[in-house]
């Protein structure tokens, strides 16, 4: 089932999310209607509160749907170290539709999360995906993408999308 996207400044966004202390039929579903969301809007990842859930779980796919081995479905993720170069690269969001922005982010993550199953994992991520991981959990902490932005550039950003709000084009999901 597709889900409704929150877009900014919707409040939901800002909230820090509960852990998810059961892996049961609702967060299996919840799951399942994240991923069918993210790839209805060509997206590479999505966090529950993106959808107005106050949980602590994010899906990812860096192939955009076009590998089914690269589906991450995450639950209660902790990042357990950051390192490497800094990678600069733009970044968009689905919550912030149209906007895209040059974010600096470390270029490894390790990650701790549960499985769809139950079983807890690490993963060791660089690249594409490390950034990938490192927006959805900024998410589940009320972090936005353009919150990385420097104070002018994230007030230009805001005045932007205020106005493109006045107009009516800034739609939920579209890039």
């Amino acid at each position: 089932m597709i889900l409704d996207i929150k877009t900014f400044p919707d409040e939901v966004l800002r909230k820090k999310n509960e852990p998810v202390a059961v892996v049961d039929d609702s967060v299996r579903k919840l799951l399942s209607d994240m991923v069918d969301t993210m790839r209805s809007a060509k997206g590479v990842g999505l966090a529950a509160p993106q959808v107005g859930v106050n949980k602590r779980v994010i899906v990812v796919d860096i192939s955009a749907g076009e590998d089914s081995n690269s589906l991450m479905k995450i639950i209660n993720p902790e990042i357990l170290e950051l390192s490497g170069e800094p990678d600069v690269n733009e970044e968009g969001c689905l919550s912030v539709p149209g906007e895209y922005e040059v974010v600096t982010r470390p270029s490894k993550a390790v990650v701790r999360y549960m499985r769809e199953d139950g079983t807890e994992t690490v993963v060791k991520s660089e690249g594409f995906l490390a950034r990938a991981l490192q927006h959805e959990i900024d998410h589940l902490n009320g972090v936005l993408f353009i919150d990385r932005l420097s104070v002018s550039k994230r007030e230009t950003v805001k005045k932007r999308i205020r106005k493109r709000i006045s107009i009516g084009d800034y739609v939920a999901g579209r890039g």
